[in-house]
Parts: structure tokens; C-alpha cells; sequence
């Protein structure tokens, strides 16, 4: 008889399956399973132990990169900033000075021929005579300037102008300046201008307006700068004050000729100033520049005391001028004389005393509306002497009005109308449009 094929496959699987049950009830298997258990709850620990480990790391090392990234910007900020007064930081820059550059020109309409201008009682002397008609290279300046070291501060400023039709050029201001005087002092040697009045001090292309007052164009040829020595001290009082003085060679004018040895100018100048509330804030001085003069520009040989008197107030509503707000400024110069004339046009002319008094003022004000404009108005007055070789009825006049665009303060463009009138029967009205920009590391412009 043939086997029957199911119950073949119903004995197999029965004989199979009993080991299995037999199996699954050794105490040995049971003592594995449960060690299984145990490996797998510790492999899970050690994961979760590794992971945190990673977090770990990884905090770790985004801290490391805060750091290094913050010390790379406190390194890149020393490098930017001023030089420390050491002599190791002063010798990284030794050799690394700020250069500045100052891009000025001009494009000037006079409706008199400027050649025929003269000022009734007010000799022309220095450069106060008025720009020539037509397109011109202005004051131009590059300047290079640095710390020396811990106790020292250069710089030094050269000018190229357009005069005549050939390029002048010549050094503005080379000196060296004390850092680190005690109790606020700072004392200067070399060429610079003088500290005396207001403008006197500032250089041209901060001015307001594209040339400078009547006074400053009649007693200081423009601007009084010469070789010499200044002694400055700042008191340490709430409102700021300054004390100084000075001893120059006396070759530009006012004075001329060097005398007493080659120290033929003195001045003493006192500046005090303050703020009034968060939006207003002042200056005044008082200065007085001596000279003695030999065979000057002017044809005058003797002594010269000249009185400055200046006064400057800024309203700013937000505190900062450059955004918006205004500002007002005057000056008046008393000078005084006591000498010899002779006419520098007539050498052979008699010599004539001079025993008397000039007077010069202005007054300007400018207000700026916003970054980008600003309108200004200037007033000019010269009070000539009543007898003497320099006497005359007529007192120079001169009304400017201006209207800056700033692109940035690195940038700018002027249109300047001025009614000029020096002698009775001679008005010059005078037109003029004058750009001037800013290169390299330009310092803050004083008050």
C-alpha cells in the first residue's frame, strides 16, 4: 500500500517542532536572551552618552570661533585707531602716515577787471587780492600727518594754486606738535598759522564761503602763517578754555623784514566756549598779534599792534550741525599803527608818518537744512584811517550770499554771488562756482 502523503508532512512538522519547545525552555537559553537585553539597554546608553558628548564638542567649538572672530576685530579696531602713546605702537605707524588730499577749483566772473581792484585806505598786501576772471586751479593741499611716538605728533601740508597762469607751490604748514605735555600743555614748532581770532587758524577749505573776509584780505594778506613757536594750555575748568602764545620770524604779513633777530612777531591769543543745553553752543576769543615791520608790502616800517575779537554760536535741533541747524559768526580787528610809509610804487617818494588807527568787521551766518544743503549770507565792512598816508572817506563794503550742495562730506559744489564795492565809483560783482573734494584720512575740522 502507498504511503499517504499528508500524514508523511503532519509527522514531519510534529517531530520538528519538539526539539523547539523542549528548546525554548532551557535555563540557559532563557540566562542569553535576557543578556541580549541588557547589551541592548547599554548600547542605547552609550549612544545617548556619544551624542551628548557631540553636542558638547560642537558648543565647544562655536564658542572657539566667537572668540577668535571677536580678538580679530579687536586687532583690526587698534590697528584703525589713533596710535597708542608707546613708542612700540608709535613705530608701526612710523612709516604709515595719513596722507589727505584737498581738490579745489574755481570758475570766477568779475563784472570790473580785477586787475584795476583796489581798496580805498587798504593797501593790497599778501594774497588779498581778488581771484582772476575765468577758470582757475584754487587752493589745492595735500597733507601727510602721523604720531612720531609717545611724545611727538607731524605733519605736513603743501599747497599748489593757479596764479598768473603758472602753478604755484609752496608749504602751507610743516611742524611738530608735544603729545603728551603734563597738566594741558602742548607746545608747537615749525610753520603753521597762527591761533590768533577765529578763521585765522582753520584752513581755507573749511571756510563756509569760497574766499575770506574783507579783514582777513586787508590786515592779513589772507592769512597770517610763518615760522615760529606756540605754547597752549587748556585749563581744567567746566567750560573750555585756552591760553596761548607765540613768537614767529615775522617775513609774512603783516610783517615783514624779521626783525629783532629773526623774531619780528608775537601773538596772545585766549578762546573759552561752551555748550548751552543739548542744542546750542558758543566760542569767543580775543587775540592781539605784534609786529615790526621793515620795508613792508605796503611801503610801512614800524610797529603794529592788530586787536581780534571773535565771536561764533551754532544751534543744532538735534544736537548734531551736520544733519541740520545754524550757524553765526563775527569778527572785528582793530589796527593800530606807528611808523613810516613810503610808497612801494615810488621808492624815491618822501617817507611819510603813520601814527593811526584801522578798523575791519564782518558777520556771517549759515544755515544748513538738511545733509545735503545749505545757504549762507556774509556782511563785510573796512573802516579806513581819517589822516595819515592810508587815509580816505570811503569805507569798503562787500555783500556775499551762497548756496552749498554737499554729496557727501567728502564732496561738494558752490555758487557764490558777491556785491563787492572798494572804492566809491568801482562795484565789482562777482559770480563764481567752485567744487572741492576730499581724499584719503581727512581729520575733524575743529568747532
Amino acid at each position: 500500500m502507498r504511503p499517504n502523503p499528508l500524514a508523511i508532512a503532519l509527522a514531519t512538522i510534529l517531530l520538528a517542532s519538539a526539539p523547539l519547545a523542549e528548546a525554548s525552555t532551557d535555563p540557559q537559553i532563557a540566562a542569553l536572551a535576557e543578556r541580549i537585553r541588557a547589551l541592548e539597554a547599554n548600547a542605547q546608553v552609550l549612544q545617548k552618552q556619544a551624542a551628548d558628548a557631540l553636542a558638547a564638542a560642537q558648543a565647544a567649538q562655536s564658542e572657539l570661533h566667537q572668540m577668535i572672530a571677536a580678538q580679530q576685530q579687536q586687532s583690526v579696531a587698534q590697528v584703525s585707531a589713533e596710535p597708542a602713546a608707546s613708542s612700540t605702537s608709535a613705530s608701526t605707524n612710523a612709516f604709515n602716515p595719513a596722507i589727505a588730499l584737498i581738490l579745489n577749483g574755481l570758475f570766477v566772473n568779475h563784472s570790473q577787471d580785477p586787475l584795476n581792484y583796489q581798496r580805498a585806505g587798504f593797501p593790497l598786501v599778501g594774497e588779498g587780492e581778488p581771484s582772476l576772471n575765468g577758470l582757475q586751479l584754487g587752493e589745492s593741499e595735500i597733507s601727510f600727518a602721523a604720531n612720531i611716538d609717545d611724545k611727538f605728533y607731524g605733519q605736513l601740508t603743501l599747497t599748489m594754486a593757479s596764479e598768473n597762469g603758472e602753478t604755484d607751490t609752496g608749504i602751507e604748514e610743516a611742524y611738530i606738535e608735544t603729545t603728551a605735555l603734563p597738566d594741558g600743555f602742548t607746545a608747537r614748532a615749525g610753520r603753521f598759522y597762527s591761533n590768533i581770532g577765529y578763521l585765522n587758524s582753520h584752513h581755507t577749505h573749511t571756510d563756509y564761503f569760497s574766499d575770506r573776509p574783507l579783514a582777513y584780505q586787508a590786515f592779513l594778506g589772507n592769512q597770517y602763517g610763518d615760522d615760529g613757536v606756540q605754547i597752549r594750555w587748556v585749563a581744567p575748568t567746566d567750560i573750555y578754555l585756552e591760553l596761548g602764545s607765540e613768537a614767529f620770524r615775522g617775513e609774512s604779513a603783516p610783517a615783514s623784514g624779521a626783525a629783532h633777530d629773526g623774531i619780528g612777531a608775537k601773538t596772545f591769543f585766549v578762546h573759552a566756549g561752551g555748550d548751552v543745553g543739548f542744542e546750542n553752543s558758543w566760542l569767543a576769543g580775543a587775540s592781539i598779534l605784534h609786529t615790526d615791520s621793515v620795508n613792508g608790502e605796503d611801503g610801512f616800517s614800524g610797529r603794529n599792534n592788530l586787536f581780534l575779537f571773535d565771536f561764533t554760536w551754532k544751534w543744532a535741533p538735534h544736537g548734531a550741525f551736520k544733519d541740520s541747524g545754524v550757524v553765526v559768526r563775527s569778527e572785528a580787528f582793530i589796527d593800530d599803527r606807528d611808523g613810516m610809509v613810503i610808497d612801494p610804487q615810488d621808492p624815491d617818494a618822501l617817507a611819510q608818518a603813520w601814527n593811526g588807527k584801522r578798523h575791519g568787521a564782518y558777520i556771517e551766518g549759515l544755515y544748513r537744512f538738511s545733509r545735503t544743503w545749505d545757504v549762507g549770507y556774509r556782511y563785510d565792512k573796512l573802516w579806513a584811517a581819517s589822516s595819515g598816508p592810508y587815509a580816505s572817506d570811503f569805507n569798503p563794503t562787500r555783500h556775499t550770499v551762497d548756496a552749498t550742495w554737499h554729496n557727501s562730506e567728502f564732496s561738494l559744489l558752490r555758487l557764490q554771488f558777491s556785491h563787492d564795492q572798494p572804492q566809491p565809483h568801482f562795484i565789482d560783482n562777482v559770480l563764481s562756482l567752485q567744487y572741492q573734494v576730499s581724499l584719503g584720512a581727512h581729520g575733524a575740522h575743529k568747532f
